[in-house]
């Protein structure tokens, strides 16, 4: 017989407990090889720290405590999003009606990105649920998430491939998708973490703001974390809410963050970076420009921005926000009518 790992134990625990909750003890000494004691002596181990609740004494029969995890690896080839959730997820998790939906709508939607738009070949997720919060994560083997973005629609650089992202309403296979997908779900979760291309991608909904960083550990396909508080009151139809038009359109409204343009810290100053900005906002209603951590533009930035886009396209609404003073000066000139001319 061979030792029993019990870093594998734990990790399958969730799932056996779920689906062998009458012979759990023998179902594990089979499955890792050991003997019936030292499995049922690896099991009170698990009750002991949470991840396993024993009713009855002489016929006992488990279920999963309060500390659940399942892990699972799929072939992407033939694969569809909603079997695996039914089949291997949902049953094995205890969450609040609210927490569950947003669940099921995240994995889904990130699945089938994968699926759909990573070229990869295999897909490993895991969900984790503890006393406070539940984790999500999705890691694909393709050719990541910025590049896809950068080749598809002709981008030089995959840090400007984020910010079109970070836009909305973007897909590489319009037939087939709405581009909301991603967009929507990274707003669902507490905290969203995208790792693709040498890149990390995070949006934490305390803070309400989009970050980018390297990241070191570069590795190919992308990979992407969610965690959300169990107590959470957030629904999908509030995130949807947030995103609509004044008059009610799905997805009219967008909040585009300004410090994503900002490649390697440089000034937002030409036309052509204004130009690269304003790309597709005409897909939308009402776009805020958020320019936290944007000290200073230059004027023939906001004068494109904010005069020539304004006039070229009048049913777009754009509405500055988080400006510096040096920012908002720069906005009041560019959209302050011309002097007129004196005659002689």
């Amino acid at each position: 017989m061979q030792r029993l790992n019990r870093v594998d134990l734990q990790r399958w625990i969730t799932t056996g407990a779920t689906f062998h909750p009458q012979d759990l003890s023998a179902e594990a000494a089979r499955r890792f090889g050991v003997g019936r004691s030292t499995a049922s002596r690896a099991l009170r181990e698990l009750i002991d720290s949470g991840w396993l609740v024993r009713e009855g004494r002489s016929r006992p029969s488990y279920r999963p405590g309060v500390m659940r995890e399942v892990t699972r690896s799929y072939r992407l080839a033939g694969l569809d999003e909603q079997t695996p959730w039914e089949r291997d997820f949902a049953p094995c998790f205890d969450l609040p009606e609210g927490v569950a939906g947003l669940a099921h709508h995240a994995y889904t939607e990130l699945l089938n990105n994968a699926i759909d738009h990573s070229g990869g070949s295999q897909v490993t997720v895991s969900m984790r649920q503890n006393r406070t919060h539940l984790h999500l994560l999705m890691s694909d083997d393709g050719c990541g998430v910025f590049d896809r973005i950068r080749d598809a629609f002709d981008i030089d650089d995959a840090r400007l491939a984020l910010l079109e992202l970070s836009k909305g309403k973007l897909t590489s296979q319009p037939e087939r998708h709405t581009g909301r997908g991603l967009f929507f779900t990274s707003r669902l979760f507490d905290v969203f973490d995208l790792y693709a291309n040498g890149l990390v991608y995070q949006h934490q909904h305390w803070q309400r703001r989009d970050w980018l960083s390297a990241n070191p550990l570069h590795r190919p396909g992308s990979t992407i974390f969610m965690s959300l508080p169990l107590n959470t009151t957030r629904t999908l139809a509030q995130v949807y809410e947030e995103h609509a038009a004044a008059d009610g359109a799905d997805f009219g409204r967008t909040v585009v963050p300004m410090r994503l343009a900002r490649l390697a810290g440089e000034d937002l100053e030409s036309r052509a970076q204004a130009k690269r900005i304003v790309a597709r906002f005409q897909s939308f209603q009402t776009v805020e420009l958020d320019f936290a951590d944007v000290p200073v533009i230059g004027q023939a930035f906001a004068d494109e921005l904010f005069r020539v886009f304004a006039q070229q396209h009048p049913g777009v609404s754009l509405r500055p926000l988080n400006m510096s003073p040096a920012v908002a000066q720069s906005v009041r000139e560019a959209v302050a009518p011309a002097p007129a001319l004196a005659r002689a």
